[in-house]
């Protein structure tokens, strides 16, 4: 791995983003700084291209009203047009809020009322809609500029503005003040918040976290100390770009250390246009990693049975390997180089994931196949992460140890050195917009309580277990972590989702939602006839194939942390019904509500539950669900089913 690391942009003397920009447009002007796919072209746009974007949008957005301490709010995929539109408002000395452009409408009003958005850039004519049907209940709003134009000729309403009637408007005003960009981006200071990020929301409606530019930057560089990455290096961009780590990445890192960030066509079309890139660096979520395992491990099933073992012979001395602190070079050269190829992988020299905890057994198949994966901890209020496994030093039981301008302690632990895990770092926040009293409770003589459990290993390794809120405890007196189990479920290619249940009941059982596209692909090959995700769930093989992987996840827990009876859920877990944050964790209080009868019948001696419910989908529409779900008992094999059918 690269040890010299490369001169990154002084962020004590160019303590903004705009400065920044401008500073590599002045230096490197015709480097490429960004691209975008569109109808399968890439579009190429560099430092100069990106510094000219901002400069007339900032102004643009003077000439329509924004003053310093004005919030600006951005709804859209990730798209360039979205990091020039923050940035252009942080330039004009505005704070911007990002808002996940899966975000039902009561979430968007709660969001854009409560940080006091004045201007909104929304992508396209699908968000503009999803604004105007609220616009009534948000009374801030002055603009709502979008940047795509097609469709948008029938909409006849005095806040729409198109993004490119911005630029003229920011062009005309820097004719006759050709100096008043250069005034306000040097007015602007490192210690101004510039950024409203949300936090997760697990149990509430998301706070706002105020970020300054100066700290935000300044652990953005803490960071890179650990994870370098050299100009011209190519990452690409798919986590939302709301989220405190994508920030990061793109927003921050990017234009400290001059990588080219490049935003994919769809996010269906990530994993082609990863071949495409060839990146060096990557950042995915827990999930995704989890789902391109699942994805590999179901192409070999589907794989010859000689490519099979060859597979399975190559994972087996992969793992082997780690064990011993190496790599097997005849694995790699016969199997992991080429499926390394295959993913888009071949250049990568950092790949991390973060925002949930990932699995071990996930941890070890991407560090198996030659992927450099490693783990990042840290949360929203304190710049994103903070910790990180050095590269010869990773665990897979850990999250590493803290950058160098970070601090970690144990808040009190007990025998064993479990506790809180309270923090502070140089990118901390200043605080909760508009919510002191939150702040107070969080933030205590300038620590994080972070609200997780965990403890420090003999090598020095933070080790998280679980929020403190969830580690539950039996009936019988047995504690136990239920996203461990959860993570360990989820490595299955079939297991696409699952909820450990057991908080005072007398065992462990679980609530499973299959990967459909895995499992509907088994099906189809094998002529097993279903029609929807409901009724592939609900069908007898795959209840014995989900059963295989439970009862091989059990043997590798202790007897009393193992699942005793679990159920196929009828419907995947969404962020649109509150079951998930719009990062992807599980909100554990609404399941146990929502499906209150669902449980306390996988706590009975019912074999199965009867469900007659609608499912709201999205774009509005509606299905009505009457199934029958089994109560999956590992006692007693399919004998569950022959009792739900009589």
């Amino acid at each position: 791995m690269v040890t010299k690391s490369p001169e990154y942009c002084d962020v004590s003397v160019y303590d903004t983003i705009p400065k920044v920009v401008a500073y590599n447009a002045k230096n490197w002007p015709n480097d490429t700084a960004m691209r975008e796919k569109e109808f399968g072209i890439w579009i190429e746009y560099t430092w100069q291209d990106y510094y000219d974007k901002v400069r007339s949008l900032a102004l643009g957005l003077k000439a329509l009203g924004l003053e310093r301490g004005d919030t600006v709010g951005l709804l859209g995929g990730n798209r360039p047009d979205w990091v020039w539109g923050e940035v252009a408002a942080h330039a004009m000395g505005g704070m911007t809020m990002g808002i996940y452009q899966d975000s039902i409408g009561d979430e968007v009003t709660y969001l854009v009322n409560y940080a006091e958005v004045k201007f909104i850039i929304a992508e396209d004519e699908e968000q503009v809609d999803k604004l105007l049907e609220l616009i009534e209940d948000m009374p801030n709003i002055k603009n709502i500029v979008f940047c795509d134009p097609r469709g948008m000729r029938k909409y006849d309403d005095h806040r729409l503005i198109e993004m490119a009637t911005v630029r003229e408007m920011g062009a005309k005003l820097d004719a006759e003040q050709p100096n008043l960009y250069d005034e306000e981006v040097e007015t602007g200071k490192g210690d101004d918040v510039s950024i409203l990020l949300t936090t997760s929301g697990t149990t509430a409606r998301p706070k706002l976290a105020m970020m300054q530019s100066g700290q935000f930057m300044a652990h953005a560089v803490a960071y890179l100390e650990k994870d370098v990455k050299y100009p011209g290096d190519n990452y690409v961009s798919s986590l939302p770009l709301p989220w405190v780590i994508e920030q990061k990445y793109v927003v921050v890192q990017a234009p400290v250390c001059r990588v080219v960030v490049n935003f994919v066509e769809e996010a269906e079309t990530l994993m082609a246009d990863l071949r495409e890139v060839g990146p060096h660096s990557i950042l995915l979520a827990p999930r995704s990693w989890e789902a391109i395992a699942a994805d590999v491990r179901s192409r070999m099933m589907d794989a010859t049975k000689f490519k099979q073992k060859i597979f399975d012979w190559a994972m087996k001395i992969g793992m082997d390997s780690l064990d011993k602190g190496q790599r097997s070079k005849l694995a790699d050269f016969l199997v992991f180089r080429a499926l390394r190829d295959r993913l888009g992988f071949t250049f990568l020299t950092s790949a991390a994931t973060g925002g949930a905890a990932m699995g071990p057994d996930t941890f070890k198949f991407f560090q198996a196949m030659g992927v450099p994966l490693r783990q990042l901890y840290g949360q929203t209020e304190l710049g994103g992460a903070y910790t990180i496994h050095d590269w010869t030093d990773i665990d897979f039981d850990t999250v590493g140890k803290p950058f160098d301008n970070s601090e970690i302690r144990i808040e009190n632990p007990d025998e064993n050195g479990v506790g809180e895990i309270v923090a502070r770092t140089g990118g901390m926040f200043t605080g909760y917009f508009k919510n002191e009293e939150a702040t107070k409770e969080d933030v205590r003589d300038g620590w994080m309580h972070t609200g997780d459990a965990g403890y420090f290993d003999q090598k020095g390794h933070l080790v998280v277990i679980d929020r403190i809120k969830d580690i539950a405890i039996t009936s019988t007196g047995t504690n136990f972590s239920p996203m461990f189990i959860e993570n360990k479920l989820k490595f299955s290619p079939f297991i696409s989702e699952a909820v450990i249940l057991g908080h005072e009941k007398p065992y462990l059982s679980a609530i499973i939602c299959i990967r459909y596209e895995i499992l509907g692909k088994w099906a189809e090959q094998r002529g097993i006839a279903f029609t929807n995700y409901s009724n592939l769930s609900g069908l007898p093989q795959v209840y014995e194939m989900v059963r295989a992987e439970v009862e091989n996840v059990n043997k590798t827990l202790p007897e009393a942390h193992r699942i005793r009876k679990f159920l196929l859920l009828y419907k995947e877990l969404d962020a649109d019904d509150g079951e998930l944050t719009r990062t992807r964790k599980v909100r554990r209080a609404v399941i146990n509500e929502k499906y209150e009868d669902i449980i306390d019948t996988i706590y009975s001696d019912r074999g199965s539950v009867h469900v007659d419910t609608v499912i709201h989908f999205q774009d509005g529409t509606k299905s009505r669900i009457v199934t029958d779900l089994v109560v999956e008992n590992l006692g007693g094999g399919q004998q569950n089913h022959q009792q739900a059918a009589e």
